[in-house]
C-alpha cells in the first residue's frame, strides 16, 4: 500500500499551507469589511445616492 503522511511530511507540510492560505483570505476580507462599515466608507456610502433619490420622489408624492 502507500506510505503514512507521516512518513512524507511534504504532503502534510502541503495541505496545511493551503488551509493557512484559505483561512489568511478569509479572515483579510472580514477584516476588510470591518473596517469599512466602521469608517462609513462601505455599503452606506454607496447606498447614498439611491437614499437621496428616493427621498425626492417621496417629497414630489407629498406635494401632489
Amino acid at each position: 500500500m502507500g506510505e503514512p503522511l507521516v512518513e512524507r511530511p511534504l504532503w502534510l507540510l502541503l495541505a496545511w499551507t493551503v488551509f493557512g492560505v484559505a483561512a489568511g483570505s478569509k479572515l483579510w476580507r472580514v477584516v476588510a469589511g470591518l473596517r469599512r462599515s466602521l469608517n462609513g466608507t462601505g455599503t452606506a456610502a454607496s447606498t447614498e445616492p439611491f437614499r437621496q433619490s428616493l427621498e425626492r420622489i417621496w417629497a414630489k408624492g407629498e406635494d401632489a
